[in-house]
């Protein structure tokens, strides 16, 4: 039978039929149907809100089903009423009606459908048991309702009871109340009812263990205050077990007298404090550090400067001046018995061996090695420590390497000092300065250990590709020794007597099965690789034997040969000429040298002239120096234009443009300006350059050659590219004693002080020179002087 009653939704929480509940309201809208219903028959209609957080829903926003329920009483507030309800019966809407002050909608009961089956019944006290488990495991239910559940109830009064007590979702309620069918009803009872049990469950295990874990701690608390009592009743000492351990370790451990009170001063108050205090987790840790640090202990030197030697050969090829300073330290500490360790610093391109040589000192020391890399490293406190008022705190990572290594004197790594960054955390470089200050290290202060440790016997050895981005600062500290790349003879030898047996091991193969000739290893570094380093030679060696090991695994052959000849087969075609001088003579295009971070380069100049209004066009994506060194260059073009028998107003009609190819590198630096001059030169007088000719050094205004640095790495790219003649500045003739000899008996040297002099020997034509002293004489002295004349 169809009634027409107000609707009143509800945000959470449902009124099943038979159940009575108590509900508050202050809702406009809800305010208004509990009024109008009280007034007359007092029957309205609940209905939950599929989203609780609307304040005004509308019929879209409700369920379909509701409870059609009586108002037994209703007590007014201050903008509220709180209603005692009770559920009458499952009501479907089937229409709403307009009213303007509230909800109202006609609505139909549903029947439910049951029956008195022993299944049933046997559904229904196994409901009941559940239940009754679950008020025993700590399931909150007030004392009227769980009387009512255990009493006699006919089975849809015992399932909606049940709903309305149990611990779950709005939704889940809803599903509960809309199903009609009481066994389905009971049933989704039933598994609701065992998962809520199974929480209950975990619940009180959890509850349990932590009160064990209460009383057993609080157990231990009261024994130790007994303890205590007693010994100090019979005059012993009052420190607990923990206290008296770190003690004697404290003991043992040989502190300096100030860290020994440190460490006294911080153990009393251990002793003083509760375990349960999180002060004492610190101190603990504290002191741990404290007595883990090797205050005495260190490693014996080697003292036999000739096994130090044979070590360092063994391990490295060349590096003669590394090992040279090395043996030099040994030696000073075998007659002075003590010295301050050396800060040494490694700098050169990649892959030249600066990380594995400090392994190497370390084995020839004898001495424990600690390896830390800085790279990227932008916090301070990576250096020196957190404080110990904050959570987690550790040392830096230098008293962290020494506490690992267990001695006070290992040979200590700091990788790639040049890539310490900085940001508003500290500056990392600054606070090396302590530690890498032979002055000062002795009493280097770590923030979280808050005294003072030695490093004056740590030898500190860094990295870096590159000096500019060490602060001045902190290079002044460093004893720089200057990796330059290697010889393609130093990377046969390095190839054969280091990564090709270290190669043939790693990859499961021996002299039984492949055979490497020495022909493969040049062909492979002169045809594959262009590197100062060795990484990219030992890669396209493990290349060739992946590929060995792949045909011997498969049973295609007991032993490969690899030559010269079959290299292409595994590492494809030659990527690299032998040579990359021109096939002949070029008009405007010398041969420069540059240094890189990677080591040496080779790189040319290209001149073209243009008719135009004298204008100077660089590109190649030259620096601001190079690009003054053009200008520098042009300059002192136009001022010997006669010398060089060139018209005074030749650059009035000429554009000249010059260009460093490789335009996506960048380049910089004035060493390039006799190769610029040069080109300009060769091009204005169309007098070819001489292709197999290089040069280096800064030219002036007056045409003076100035000494440049990176010689030994511009050299052996020379001779890595096949050039025969080097043309550098008077003053870098000294710079040659660096140069491996191999490359000095391959190539020719000419020292220039003037650009006359380089003129002389890269052009393939001497210029014509015209008498024009009395010409000269006559004119202001707009050009540079004579290379003859006195400067």
């Amino acid at each position: 039978m169809e009634k027409l009653v107000p609707i009143i939704p509800i945000r959470d929480g449902i009124i099943f039929p038979n159940i009575d509940s108590v509900l508050t309201f202050g809702r406009p809208k809800s305010l208004a149907a509990l009024e109008t219903a009280f007034q007359h028959e007092r029957i309205v209609c609940f209905v939950l809100q599929k989203n609780s957080k609307l304040n005004e829903p509308t019929p879209e926003d409700l369920y379909s089903v509701g409870t059609l329920s009586r108002i037994e009483r209703m007590i007014r507030t201050d903008g509220e009423i709180n209603a005692q309800v009770k559920g009458i019966s499952r009501v479907k809407i089937l229409s709403y009606e307009e009213h303007d002050q509230f909800l109202l909608a006609k609505v139909v009961e549903l029947p439910e459908v049951f029956d008195t089956s022993a299944e049933i019944k046997a559904i229904c006290n196994h409901v009941t048991n559940q239940f009754r488990k679950a008020i025993n495991l700590g399931k909150s239910v007030d004392f009227l309702t769980f009387m009512n559940i255990m009493s006699d109830n006919l089975p849809s009064e015992l399932a909606d009871l049940i709903a309305s007590v149990l611990d779950i979702k709005p939704q889940e309620r809803q599903e509960l109340l809309e199903e009609t069918q009481v066994k389905v009803r009971l049933e989704k009872i039933i598994d609701l009812l065992a998962k809520e049990i199974k929480i209950l469950e975990i619940e009180r295990r959890l509850s349990s263990k932590t009160n064990e874990r209460f009383e057993k701690g609080a157990k231990e608390a009261l024994l130790r205050e007994r303890l205590k009592t007693i010994e100090k009743e019979l005059g012993q000492s009052d420190e607990d077990g923990e206290v008296r351990e770190l003690s004697e370790k404290i003991k043992k451990a040989r502190m300096p007298e100030d860290v020994e009170e440190k460490a006294r001063k911080e153990l009393k108050k251990l002793g003083q404090m509760n375990q349960f205090n999180p002060e004492a987790g610190y101190i603990r840790n504290y002191l741990d550090w404290l007595i883990s640090l090797p205050w005495s202990t260190e490693s014996k030197n080697n003292v036999d400067i000739k096994a130090a030697e044979k070590i360092l050969d063994d391990d490295h090829y060349g590096l003669e001046k590394v090992k040279e300073r090395i043996v030099e330290y040994l030696a000073v500490h075998k007659l002075a018995g003590k010295m301050k360790g050396p800060i040494l610093c490694f700098v050169g391109p990649p892959g030249v061996g600066k990380t594995s040589i400090g392994k190497s000192i370390a084995r020839s020391l004898d001495r424990k090695f600690v390896r830390v890399s800085l790279g990227g490293i932008r916090d301070e406190a990576e250096i020196r420590g957190h404080r110990r008022t904050y959570v987690g705190a550790l040392p830096g990572r230098i008293i962290q390497g020494i506490k690992d290594s267990g001695t006070r004197n290992p040979v200590f790594m700091l990788d790639e000092i040049d890539k310490v960054g900085a940001d508003f955390r500290g500056d990392p470089s600054s606070a090396l300065l302590e530690a890498l200050d032979p002055e000062q290290n002795n009493q280097f202060s770590d923030h979280y250990l808050e005294v003072p440790f030695d490093l004056s016997d740590v030898m500190f050895v860094t990295t870096a590709n590159v000096l500019d981005t060490i602060p001045p600062a902190l290079r002044d500290r460093l004893e720089i020794i200057n990796f330059a790349g290697y010889t393609q003879f130093e990377k046969f030898k390095i190839a054969k007597e280091f990564l090709l047996r270290k190669q043939i091991d790693s990859h499961g193969l021996s002299d039984k099965t492949v055979d490497f000739s020495d022909d493969a290893i040049k062909f492979i570094i002169a045809h594959y690789t262009r590197e100062a380093g060795v990484r990219s030679l030992e890669r396209q060696i493990a290349t060739i034997l992946r590929k060995v090991a792949k045909k011997i695994a498969e049973g295609k052959t007991k032993k490969i040969v690899v030559s010269e000849k079959n290299v292409p087969k595994f590492l494809g075609p030659i990527k690299i000429r032998s040579t990359i001088l021109e096939k002949k003579d070029e008009i405007g295009m010398s041969t420069g040298l540059a240094w890189t971070e990677a080591g040496g380069d080779i790189l040319f100049i290209e001149v073209a002239l243009m008719p135009g209004k004298g204008n100077l066009i660089l590109t190649g994506q030259l620096g601001d120096v190079m690009k003054e060194s053009c200008q520098a260059a042009m300059s002192y073009i136009r001022a010997r234009a006669y010398q060089l028998g060139l018209s005074e107003k030749f650059y009035q009609k000429l554009d000249v443009h010059v260009h460093v190819p490789e335009g996506a590198v960048p380049k910089d630096g004035p060493s390039a300006g006799i190769a610029i001059t040069t080109a300009i030169i060769s091009a204005l007088t169309r007098i070819p350059v001489n292709r197999k000719i290089g040069m280096t050094g800064e030219i002036t205004l007056r045409g003076r050659v100035l000494e440049i640095g990176g010689v030994k790495e511009k050299v052996i790219a020379a001779h890595r590219a096949g050039l025969k003649t080097i043309i550098l500045p008077k003053e870098n003739k000294k710079d040659l004693e660096d140069v491996p000899k191999e490359v000095l008996r391959d190539l020719k040297f000419v020292f220039v002080s003037h650009m006359d002099e380089a003129l002389g020997v890269a052009l393939t034509k001497p210029l014509v020179k015209e008498k024009i002293k009395e010409v000269l004489e006559s004119r202001p002295v707009l050009h540079a002087p004579s290379p003859y004349q006195a400067d």
